[in-house]
Order: C-alpha cells, then structure tokens, then sequence
C-alpha cells in the first residue's frame, strides 16, 4: 500500500486475505506486506523482492500465494511487469489466487484477458491520480502558498490555516498535520537577511565571482541554513532563486510516476508573482541576474557543450550539483536556459540518464562527512577529560578503554507516498557498545537529529527510520550529542570508600 487512508491499507488486506483463507481451510504460513510504499516500481519494495527470491531459490515454504487482488502487485506503468511477477511463481509450481476478484486465476482464455485488462487498469489509475495532483499542486502555487523543499537560507515556512490565519513557524523536519493547513514562506532572521542581502551587493557592487564569494562567507564563519560551509552552488542558488523576491516557482524539476528527474524549460514552470514577502529588492535581483546570464554569454553553444563533455568524461556521469559545484564550469540554469532542459544538454554530449543518480554524489558526500563527524566527535570527547583511541581501519572509538563507540550516518531516501525515510545497515562485526546513529536532514547535506543506540537494546543488523517513530525507539533520539558527551565525562570523587 502507499498511504493509511485507503481500502487498501494492509490491515484491511490482510482481514480480506485470512477470511479467504479460513473458508478454504489454507493455512497462512507467512506474509510479506510493504507498507507505505508506492507500487510504480518494484525498488524499494524489499517485501515483493523477498518473495521472489523465495520462490526462485526454492525456499518458499508454501504452495499458494493470496493476493488481495491484481493491482496489488504493483501500479506499473508497463502491464507485462506484474505479469511476469506471477509468471515466476507459477514456474516454480506456486499458484496465484486473487482473494478480492470475481474470477479464478485458472488460466481460462476469460481469466487471462481480465487480467490483461486489470493491470493496465492499474496503470492507468496511477497516471490519471499524477494529472489530477499535479494540477491540484499548481493550483495552490498559483493560489500562493508553497508546495515542499526547506524555505532556504533568510527564509522561513509559516503554517497558516485555510483563512490564511498564521499557526506558528514550522521548524526543520516539521510538516503540517491538517488536511486544510498551508504554508507560506516567511523572512527569516535579520541576520541571515542582511547576509543575503550582502551576497547580492558583492555580485553587483565588487564583481565578485560567485566561488568568491563563498570564500568569504566561510571565512566570516558563516554558515548555511543546513549547517555547513557555502560553496559555489549553494550561492548560485540564492542569487538566482525568485523566492528571495516573493515569487513562488513551482515545476522546474518533475518526476513523474517514479521516473527520472527532468529539468523543465522556463516556459513549463507555474509561476505566481509577490505570493511572498519579499526579502531583496526586485531591482536588485533583477540586476544580478543580468550580470550572471552575461558571464554565461561569454560562451558559444559549442564551448558550453565542450566543457559539458570534458566534465563527463572525467567524472562518468552529470547532474546539475555537479555541475555547479565544479569551478569554472557555467551554472546547471545556464544549460537548461540554453539547451531547453539539462536532459537536453546532456543528450547532446552522449549522457542518457535513464536513472537517477543523485545517490552516487550523496554517498560520495558521506564518505567525506563520515571522518569529519568522527574527528569532531573524537575532539570534543578529548576536551571533556577522556581518553580516546581511534582504530584507522574501521573508525571506531575506544573510551578511556571502558567501552567502544560506532558512529554511522543515514541518508535520507526520496519520499514515498510523502514519508521519508532513512535505511541503515549497521556492521554488527564491530560489536560496539554504543552506536550513534547519524541521520541526515532531507538534502543529505547535514545532521538531522542522533540516535544513542546501546548495544544491549538494539542488536539488529538494519534500521528503517520515518519521521515519525515508536516511542521505544524515539526515546534515544536527541537533537544533539550533549547527552553522548556528558555520558563520557570524567566526574572527579572528593573520596572513596
């Protein structure tokens, strides 16, 4: 299932499948369920995936696998996919039954075509659901209230009702809990507005280039709303972000029906004007803009595609981060002005990108994150008196030789059915005594929030983390490791016994 407020809930599948059951005399022996997962694709649905592999590996203790129905399988955009799904079974001697449909899956010519028929039905249900959310979206951009993403560094998401009456700032992680509720975009601290305002000024004013002046803000040690140093591409992004000026963009990046990520033209996107308070002046932004489209002038067609492909081939595939995070390279916005879309410049040199491919630059960005997390950590530990001992081959902290500690990070997974979600595995061979769970806010560019994880408590090799957790395990998370520090501060006796 996707979502809780369905008929197709599991519990309710589940109710349907063991009366089906009960009334046949079959024993269920076992039941595989994804909950809260879409069924657009078979990635991320590791239950399906398990019971393929039981039944193509010849494990599967059972002859019947009970269905609630067809499109339980999945919604899949090609109708042959399901289909092979129950053809796998079927050759490994495991019939499939269809608790909740009017006919038996006998293999009659009728059988067959109805199910030909039901599964691109479900296919087709998907697609028509995608239109119909998309344009509700649109409309409330062009009604003027904001449709996902963290508001930006000098921004802050209001909660409003649906008079428009303000409900409080919404911190990062929160999410409105009222079907009716919106949000807004609001100024942030002055401070950070006064910073946004200077980065326009040093653009305009000194002609500072944009990597330049991200060297400067992390030398006044400033810091962006994630918490971490600027680079050329996090100031890119707020020179050229009409949010800053009030407006509400909506529809620059789609993906579609779980497809790839598509950069659409300028002439797709939903635009309302003044939905927001404005934080820098119209002129202002309108003159940085001219500046930054006039640096990008300086290139031909042919030299942007040229760059375009070196970077290519040196790194194996693009995206617009990498894009804009390698220097002297233009922006990813000048590629999609010029070209039409990304996808477009990206044809252009040989890259099809027939998936997504932001996890490599994440992991990438991880295996930098992890040493820096654990040097700090490691610090600060060393400043409170203790002693600590870092193994180089696998990181882990030995303190004052009384107990072990395991640091790992969590990335966060791209929402499905709008929950997030973070995945860990963690290395039981290390056998920590406490393991700090790192997990990582939705752009994958800073800690979140922690988990202490005492080894007699969790022993598991996997985690699987939302939002919104059971208390059992939320009562280990903390916004920060003050609570791990004080744990492993030396407290001196005045006397012993």
């Amino acid at each position: 299932m996707s979502t809780d407020h369905q008929q197709y809930s599991t519990e309710n599948q589940r109710d349907a499948i063991r009366d089906y059951a009960k009334r046949r005399h079959i024993e269920i022996v076992r039941s595989y369920a994804d909950d809260g997962k879409s069924g657009l694709r078979i990635d991320g649905r590791e239950a399906l995936q398990q019971l393929i592999q039981d039944v193509q590996s010849g494990s599967a203790d059972f002859k019947l696998v009970l269905v609630y129905d067809i499109s339980r399988w999945g919604r899949f955009q090609d109708a042959d996919e399901s289909a092979y799904y129950e053809y796998v079974c079927r050759r490994a001697g495991i019939n499939v039954v269809y608790c909740a449909e009017q006919f038996e899956n006998d293999g009659s010519v009728s059988a067959t075509i109805i199910k030909n028929v039901k599964r691109a039905m479900a296919g087709e249900y998907s697609r028509e659901l995608s239109t119909k959310v998309f344009a509700g979206q649109c409309r409330l951009i062009e009604l003027g209230f904001r449709q996902g993403g963290p508001a930006g560094y000098g921004l802050r998401r209001m909660l409003v009702n649906q008079v428009g009456e303000s409900k409080g700032e919404l911190a990062r992680g929160e999410h409105k809990s009222h079907q009716t509720d919106r949000v807004i975009l609001v100024p942030g601290p002055p401070r950070e507005i006064r910073v946004v305002n200077q980065m326009f000024r040093w653009l305009i004013e000194a002609g500072l280039a944009e990597s330049d002046i991200a060297t400067k803000l992390n030398a006044l040690d400033i810091r962006t709303d994630f918490g971490r140093a600027w680079t050329r591409g996090t100031v890119h992004e707020v020179l050229t972000n009409e949010k800053y000026i009030g407006n509400n963009v909506y529809n620059r990046r789609s993906f579609k029906l779980k497809r790839i990520h598509v950069s659409n033209a300028p002439e797709m996107w939903i635009r309302k004007e003044a939905a927001f308070e404005s934080i820098v002046p119209h002129e202002v932004f309108a003159a940085a803009q001219e500046i930054i489209l006039a640096r990008a002038r300086r290139y031909s067609n042919d030299e942007l595609l040229e760059q375009l492909r070196t970077l290519y081939m040196r790194r194996g595939f693009l995206s617009g981060l990498i894009i804009n995070e390698t220097d002297g390279m233009p922006s990813s916005s000048v590629y999609a002005q010029r070209f039409g879309s990304l996808v477009r410049a990206y044809q252009a040199v040989g890259f099809m990108p027939d998936r997504d491919y932001r996890y490599i630059e994440i992991n990438r960005y991880l295996r930098r994150m992890h040493p820096q997390v654990v040097a700090e950590t490691q610090e600060r530990i060393i400043q409170l008196g203790a002693e600590v001992v870092r193994h180089k081959a696998t990181d882990l902290l030995t303190i004052d030789g009384e107990f072990t500690l395991s640091i790992v990070l969590a990335r966060c997974h791209v929402p499905v059915a709008g929950q997030y979600r973070w995945k860990v595995r963690f290395d039981t061979s290390l056998f920590p005594d406490i393991t700090v769970l790192v997990r990582l806010d939705y752009e994958n560019r800073a800690a979140l929030d922690y988990y202490v994880l005492p080894r007699l408590d969790f022993y598991a090799s996997k985690l699987s983390l939302t939002d919104k957790n059971a208390i059992e395990l939320d009562s280990y998370r903390f916004d920060s490791l003050e609570y791990l520090y004080s744990l492993t501060e030396r407290v001196p006796f005045r006397r012993a016994a």
